[in-house]
C-alpha cells in the first residue's frame, strides 16, 4: 500500500499531466518556462523525484509535442531545452534512450534542414546532439548513421549565426574522436566543406582538420587542391588556419603534391577566369584585375606559406629547389598588379638567398647589380621600389639552379629527404636531374 504522501505526490504528477495535455501554446511555454527555471541542473534521481517516479512520463509528451510541431515553424528553444534537461542531466542513460527509440536524433537533424526553423532553436538541436553525441562510441555511430555528418555539415555551411557555427564545430569535434567507424565519413565532411561560401565554416572546418588528421593518420587524395583553393581568400583568419594545416600536411604522403602545388601558385594560371575576361571590355583594367585577385591573392598566400615551410625544415626548402621556387617567386616579385604577391615573394625569396650560396649567385647574375642591391637593402620594400622595367625582369627570369644542387653537395641531403618522405617516383625524378649534371659535367 502506498503511503498517503506517496499517494499525494501521484495525485500532483496526474494533475501536473493532465494540465499539459488540456494546455494550448501559451500555457504549455509557460509549463516550460517553469520546468527549466525550477529543474536546470538537476540530476535523474532528482527529476524523478520531483516527478513521483514518472519524469520520463513528462518527457515523453515533451518528444511527442517536438515530433507534431517542428515543421511547422514553431518557435522551439524552449522545448528542446527542456528536453535538454532530461538528456544532459547526470545518471540519464534512461531518458537518452526513450528520446532516442522514438527518432529522437533523426528530429533534431531534420530540424537543422527547415528554412522555417530559427535560428536560435537549430543552435539547441545542435547543443542536443552534442549531449547524444558525448554520451558514448555507439550513439556517434547512431547519428552518422542517420546521414548526420552531411546534415550537420550543410548547416555550418548556411548557418549566419558564428556562435552557432562555433557549437557545430564542438559537436564534429566530438564525432571524430572515438568513433573508428565513421571518422573517416566526418574526415570527408570537413573537406567538402573548405569551399564553402561562409569564411567562418571554412575557418572551423580548417581547425578541425587538423584534430581529424591527427586521429586519422592517412590523408584523402583531394586535400591538396581543397586547401591550397582556400588561398584564395579575402579572410586573414582563414588564410592562417589554411597555412596551419599545410604545415601539418607536409608530414604526410601528400608532402611532394603539396610542395609542387603550391610552387606552381606563384605564377597563376588565369584559364579559371577566362569566360569571366571574355564579358569584359578589353581596356577595363579594373575590372580585369577584379575578375584576378583571388588568384592573386592564391599566389601572396602561397608564398606566404613557402617561406614558413623553408624557415621551419631546410629539407623542404631544397626539396623546393628542385620544383624551381627561385624561379617562380622571381617572377611573382615582377606581378605588380597585386603588392602583396610582390612584398611576400621577396621575403621568402630573401631567406633562400641567406640559406643557399648557389641561390644567391643566381639571384644576383639574373637581377643585376642595382637591382639586387635594392632587393639586400630591404626585400620588404622592395616592390615600392622597383620601376615597370624591373619588374619585367623580375617577371621575365630564367633562373634555373636544380642541376647545380647536385653539384654543390645539396643532392645527398635531398635524396635521404625524398626518401624518407616522398615516393618512388620522386627519388627516381631526382637520379634523372643526376645523371643529366654528371653527363653534363663530363662534357
Amino acid at each position: 500500500m502506498t503511503s498517503v504522501k506517496e499517494q499525494a505526490a501521484i495525485s500532483r504528477l496526474l494533475s501536473f499531466l493532465q494540465d499539459w495535455d488540456n494546455a494550448g501554446k501559451v500555457a504549455r511555454s509557460h509549463i516550460l518556462n517553469n520546468f527549466i527555471e525550477t529543474n536546470q541542473g538537476k540530476t535523474a534521481p532528482e527529476l524523478e523525484q520531483e516527478f513521483s517516479q514518472g519524469a520520463s512520463l513528462f518527457l515523453v509528451r515533451l518528444t511527442t509535442w517536438l515530433r507534431l510541431t517542428y515543421m511547422t515553424g514553431s518557435r522551439l528553444d524552449k522545448l528542446l531545452r527542456s528536453i535538454g534537461i532530461f538528456l544532459s542531466a547526470v545518471s540519464s542513460s534512461r531518458y537518452l534512450v526513450e528520446f532516442l527509440e522514438v527518432g529522437g536524433a533523426l528530429t533534431l537533424l531534420e530540424i537543422l534542414a527547415l528554412k522555417e526553423i530559427e535560428e536560435e532553436d537549430k543552435k539547441e538541436s545542435i547543443k542536443l546532439l552534442q549531449v547524444i553525441s558525448n554520451s558514448g562510441r555507439k550513439y556517434k555511430e547512431l547519428i552518422c548513421e542517420s546521414y548526420g555528418v552531411r546534415s550537420i555539415a550543410e548547416f555550418l555551411a548556411k548557418s549566419k549565426s558564428e556562435e552557432t557555427q562555433e557549437e557545430v564545430q564542438v559537436l564534429l569535434d566530438s564525432l571524430i574522436h572515438s568513433n573508428p567507424k565513421y571518422q573517416n565519413q566526418v574526415y570527408k565532411g570537413l573537406i567538402a566543406l573548405l569551399p564553402c561560401a561562409s569564411p567562418k565554416a571554412q575557418q572551423l572546418s580548417l581547425q578541425t582538420l587538423r584534430t581529424a588528421q591527427s586521429i586519422i593518420g592517412t590523408t584523402h587524395p583531394g586535400i591538396v587542391d581543397s586547401v591550397l583553393k582556400v588561398l584564395r581568400t579575402m579572410h586573414l583568419e582563414v588564410q592562417y588556419e589554411a597555412i596551419e594545416l599545410i604545415k601539418d600536411l607536409v608530414n604526410y604522403d601528400v608532402c611532394p603534391a603539396l610542395l609542387k602545388g603550391l610552387v606552381a601558385l606563384l605564377i597563376p594560371s588565369f584559364k579559371e577566369t577566362s569566360k569571366q575576361q571574355s564579358q569584359i571590355v578589353s581596356d577595363s583594367s579594373v575590372l580585369q584585375l577584379t575578375a584576378h585577385l583571388p588568384w592573386f591573392l592564391q599566389q601572396a598566400a602561397a608564398a606566404k606559406a613557402i617561406g614558413i615551410l623553408a624557415r621551419g625544415n631546410t629539407s623542404l626548402a631544397e626539396e623546393m629547389l628542385h620544383l624551381r621556387v627561385v624561379h617562380s617567386l622571381m617572377a611573382a616579385m615582377g606581378n605588380m598588379d597585386h603588392s602583396n604577391s610582390q612584398r611576400q615573394a621577396s621575403l621568402t625569396l630573401e631567406y633562400f638567398v641567406q640559406l643557399f650560396p648557389v641561390v644567391e649567385e643566381h639571384v644576383r647574375r639574373s637581377m643585376g647589380e642595382e637591382l639586387y642591391k635594392l632587393f639586400r637593402g630591404n626585400a620588404e620594400d622592395l616592390y615600392r621600389k622597383i620601376d615597370s622595367i624591373q619588374a619585367d625582369i623580375l617577371a621575365a627570369n630564367k633562373v634555373n639552379v636544380t642541376k647545380e644542387l647536385y653539384l654543390s653537395g645539396l643532392s645527398d641531403s635531398t635524396m635521404s629527404f625524398y626518401s624518407g618522405h616522398c615516393n618512388q617516383g620522386q627519388v627516381a625524378y631526382i637520379t634523372h636531374f643526376q645523371r643529366e649534371a654528371v653527363g653534363e659535367k663530363e662534357q
